[in-house]
């Protein structure tokens, strides 16, 4: 395995697979912070030629975490493909990208050579690949999945509502809930980040949430975002719940940070699969989010990027219905700047999709970053036209709860317009029988939230 090349009459000697791939990764503060970020724009040139020539062998040879100390890695490795991998085991990493950008090359195509990749062979592809080129190697891989309803069809753009609310006042949250879906939002998770992380706040929402869905008959997921224990405390008390959430992160330290195990995941994947509510096989979601091992020092060394890839080889063995990175959520520390959370959420989605899992974003950013709307808009426009399965949805772009800035319920509606996108195929025949939609756009009621409180009262 060559690690050095000759770039400008400068001879570049890299100590090891995982320094390479740090130094070749695009500009990122986290990076930077934990010093093993390329130290010139030509040291990081020479590490991505470098990284070019590698084989597809040499990385699954070399994980970023030894197998014999990382949970993560072992769940990666083991769950290799082997045929798929041996068709491309002798390939260098340049040759894997020009076959994903060749126009011949077809989603069935990539889609069966997904499960002899590994993470590291993702993150090395990645680091390669342009702002566009990741678009558009992501629009050719479908990966849909299934809970009540199905999302991540292709021409289809879903929302998480997140209805999310300071005190976790359950009618606050409703108003906020009926608002959503009056703009035709909500067809991805009815999704709330809670305040008080106990079983019986939970339970109380997940009833609310129920109600409502019951009530109106609406072709969606329901889910509480507190502890997966918590959530699982409340499923085995009674609490209606279509689909469990959790954190997760790309090294067995940085999930034992977030409080949880496999063992822990299988046992609220089974629960489900026993005392849920949802029809579908998908019953899981897992959110992620570049730096979050920096964060909580379990990087083991590794750059962000890397690590980010390992959350989503991790997250496969679950079968998940949702995954999104929640790209520029926690702080300048680890992105800067609107760029590199731009960089960032292209990046995130195409690994994710290209690992084989349903994929969608939380185009997000704190109010102390040098980031606006603008960046954001951006940057859900790209992930849209890429076929990102879904986005985040919030009253007038401002999470009062979390204290960060997302998409708001009407941005999907109009990404939806410009590029000819449309919700899920069950939940567009809801809202065309509640009036909302028609003919592929909302209509003069949409965006009136008293279209659910009438109907409630029977005014």
């Amino acid at each position: 395995m060559n690690l050095r090349t000759v770039l400008s009459g400068n001879t570049y000697i890299f100590g090891s697979l995982n320094e390479v791939l740090g130094k070749a990764n695009e500009e990122k503060s986290g990076d930077k912070l934990a010093g093993i970020a390329a130290e010139s724009v030509t040291e990081r040139i020479a590490a991505k030629e470098v990284i070019s020539n590698l084989l597809l062998r040499d990385l699954r040879e070399n994980p970023a975490v030894p197998y014999e100390e990382d949970e993560v890695t072992r769940v990666i490795q083991d769950g290799v493909n082997i045929p798929a991998y041996n068709k491309m085991a002798g390939w260098s990493v340049s040759e894997l990208r020009e076959w994903l950008l060749d126009e011949n090359t077809t989603s069935a195509d990539i889609r069966r050579a997904t499960p002899g990749l590994t993470a590291e062979m993702i993150s090395a592809l990645t680091k390669l690949m342009s702002n566009l080129d990741l678009v558009y190697a992501a629009k050719k891989i479908s990966v849909p999945a299934t809970c009540n309803t199905t999302v991540g069809l292709p021409g289809t753009l879903s929302v998480r509502l997140q209805p999310n609310h300071t005190t976790d006042n359950v009618e606050g949250v409703t108003a906020s809930l009926f608002e959503g879906l009056s703009y035709g939002v909500g067809d991805a998770l009815i999704g709330l980040n809670p305040v008080t992380d106990t079983a019986a706040n939970t339970a109380e929402i997940l009833k609310r949430f129920h109600e409502v869905k019951e009530e109106f008959a609406i072709p969606t997921q329901i889910c509480v975002l507190s502890h997966i224990t918590t959530q699982i405390e409340a499923v085995r008390a009674g609490a209606p719940c279509d689909v469990i959430f959790q954190s997760i992160a790309g090294s067995q330290k940085g999930n034992e940070a977030f409080g949880v195990t496999s063992e822990i995941i299988e046992e609220a994947w089974q629960l489900l699969k026993q005392q849920g509510s949802a029809t579908g096989p998908n019953v899981l979601y897992f959110e992620t989010g570049q730096g979050s091992e920096l964060s909580s020092q379990a990087h083991h060394g590794v750059d962000q990027l890397t690590m980010e890839a390992r959350c989503y080889g991790y997250a496969k063995r679950f079968s998940p219905f949702l995954v999104n990175t929640v790209v520029g959520f926690i702080g300048p520390e680890y992105l800067y700047n609107g760029g590199q959370v731009i960089r960032a959420g292209l990046e995130d989605h195409f690994m994710g999709k290209l690992t084989g899992v349903p994929m969608g974003v939380d185009c997000c950013y704190t109010n102390h970053m040098a980031a606006d709307q603008n960046d954001l808009e951006n940057l859900s426009l790209l992930l849209a036209a890429a076929g990102c399965n879904y986005i985040i949805g919030v009253p007038g772009t401002d999470d009062i709860m979390l204290n960060y800035q997302t998409s708001a319920y009407q941005d999907a509606v109009a990404i939806r317009e410009v590029l000819g996108l449309r919700p899920a195929p069950a939940f567009e025949k809801w809202l065309e029988r509640m009036g909302i939609f028609e003919n592929g756009k909302l209509t003069k009621i949409a965006g009136d939230p008293t279209i659910f409180t009438q109907r409630r009262t029977g005014r």
